[in-house]
């Protein structure tokens, strides 16, 4: 089998689960995100953009469901043994073969815990799913159920958030010669995803995002590219990824004299990540990250500028996004523990004046004070 923890690691993730589900009461629970199915067993796939589910009960037994494109798939990459497949065919109901499979493992009756905010769970699959299922068992929301174990990192994953960090350190690397007027973005972009691919990374689990000029206040990727201007300004978010571990970083780069402008607003973002240094450990909590970041900027007078979140943790993601599921935003209670894999990131976009500025990358939190994963300053950088 192909996988990247030893099988000591998986069995204790899968006794952290066992544990949560006698915690809350579920004989079971159906698995929709890919992450959770990663995390748990190393099935490794992009077939979740079709019907797919692990069934998990709580004795520690697991069952795949999924279409046979994917079944060598599970066996040579997962710890899954039994795999069942369902047929691809005219008004197929997969959810009718998954109530038939829970009726032979005995969960007629049973409370079962379904992954249902993910994005393997469509809403058709949920209305067939309830319709199949309601009857059957009593359904509960089970969303962020491994989502919450998998905030806390094992030594095994911070070693790959850590590689994860090199790599989009050499992505930063590569793409600084290639920024000057006249430089083209699709070079610079090339230059980026090359350096995670040389170093034996992979695909982030949503693209680099890249802008320039005007572009550079967009905070998602767009497709187009246009070559720099002799006064320019580049905004690059990025991750590396190791074993589909993400470390992500941010910057708006700046390409001839900085102005007034660009200056000030790099300002706010360097005091506000130093003070979210000071609040991103054990005894505070995400919601105390965004308050730090709100304060300062509003102090500033930047409120209709920045965003209503500053980051997230970070993971094994899959495609469309490598955010996980806890973020920095208003009132969030999820406390701040040590080994959780944070990105802070600064986003002001100053739409009145055309002018964009970021920053941020990814830390480790500790006991004690963070650790940043990159090895780069948080200076402005001006080409």
């Amino acid at each position: 089998m192909a996988l990247q923890f030893d099988t000591a690691e998986y069995t204790g993730r899968l006794e952290r689960l066992t544990a949560r589900m006698r915690d809350d009461k579920l004989d079971a629970v159906l698995l929709f995100a890919q992450e959770s199915m990663y995390w748990l067993t190393g099935y490794d796939t992009f077939g979740y953009c079709f019907f797919q589910t692990l069934v998990v009960k709580v004795d520690g037994s697991m069952t795949l469901l999924t279409r046979s494109a994917d079944l060598r798939q599970a066996r040579h990459t997962s710890t899954i043994d039994d795999i069942v497949i369902w047929v691809d065919r005219v008004n197929a109901d997969p959810t009718m073969d998954l109530k038939n499979m829970l009726s032979e493992m005995d969960l007629l009756g049973c409370r079962i815990g379904v992954e249902y905010d993910t994005h393997g769970m469509t809403g058709r699959v949920a209305r067939l799913l309830d319709n199949q299922l309601t009857s059957f068992c009593q359904i509960i929301d089970a969303s962020y159920l491994v989502g919450e174990l998998r905030l806390i990192k094992s030594p095994a994953e911070i070693a790959h958030a850590e590689r994860a960090a090199a790599l989009a350190d050499d992505a930063l690397d590569a793409a600084l010669p290639l920024i000057h007027a006249g430089g083209d973005e699709a070079a610079i972009l090339a230059a980026m995803q090359g350096a995670v691919f040389a170093g034996g990374g992979d695909y982030p689990a949503n693209e680099f995002i890249i802008g320039s000029g005007p572009d550079a206040l967009l905070c998602r990727y767009k497709s187009g590219r246009r070559k720099l201007d002799a006064t320019d300004q580049l905004t690059l978010e990025w991750a590396g990824v190791s074993a589909h571990y993400h470390a992500a970083m941010m910057r708006t780069l700046i390409v001839g004299e900085p102005s007034a402008r660009h200056r000030e607003l790099y300002a706010a973002c360097v005091e506000a990540i130093r003070a979210i240094e000071t609040v991103l450990r054990p005894g505070h909590t995400f919601g105390d990250v965004f308050d730090t970041h709100a304060r300062i900027m509003d102090e500033r007078g930047l409120t209709r500028h920045r965003l209503n979140a500053c980051g997230y943790s970070l993971g094994a993601r899959f495609s469309p996004s490598w955010m996980e599921q806890q973020m920095f935003h208003a009132g969030n209670p999820q406390p701040i523990l040590p080994d959780m894999t944070l990105f802070v990131h600064m986003i002001i976009m100053d739409s009145e004046r055309n002018t964009a500025m970021t920053l941020g990358h990814t830390y480790l939190t500790t006991a004690e004070a963070p650790r940043a994963l990159s090895r780069h300053p948080l200076e402005l950088i001006v080409k």
